[in-house]
């Protein structure tokens, strides 16, 4: 059973960067794609940024590139999300997903989560 848990989340201000970090254990998490979602209070699940394991191909939500990049040392069970210039809009849980998707964009396609890591940016 893969577990997921991701840290780094607080509350900075509008402008900051934030590095969030999710460590993956208890199973072959190195051989599954890995994304990061977020969820904002009142709003659904949104993809953010996805790493997959075969080719190491990347993909990013539109809205969101330029200022967020996803990381995944090949060596570890981990993946990182760098991000940017943070906007009071970015406030959200973020959460790290792991599996096979159809769609990486596809919060559904993915079979494990985190608990997830609260991101508060003040204006």
């Amino acid at each position: 059973q893969v577990q997921l848990e991701e840290s780094g989340g607080r509350l900075v201000q509008a402008g900051s960067s934030l590095r969030l970090s999710c460590e993956a254990s208890g199973g072959t998490g190195r051989l599954y794609d890995m994304a990061w979602f977020r969820q904002a209070p009142g709003k659904e699940r949104e993809f953010v940024a996805a790493y997959a394991w075969t080719g190491g191909s990347i993909v990013y939500a539109d809205s969101l590139k330029g200022r967020f990049t996803i990381s995944r040392p090949h060596a570890q069970n981990a993946l990182y999300l760098q991000m940017h210039s943070l906007r009071p809009e970015d406030t959200a849980v973020y959460y790290c997903a792991l599996g096979q998707p159809a769609s990486m964009g596809k919060a559904r396609d993915y079979d494990y989560w985190g608990q997830g890591t609260q991101v508060t940016v003040s204006s």
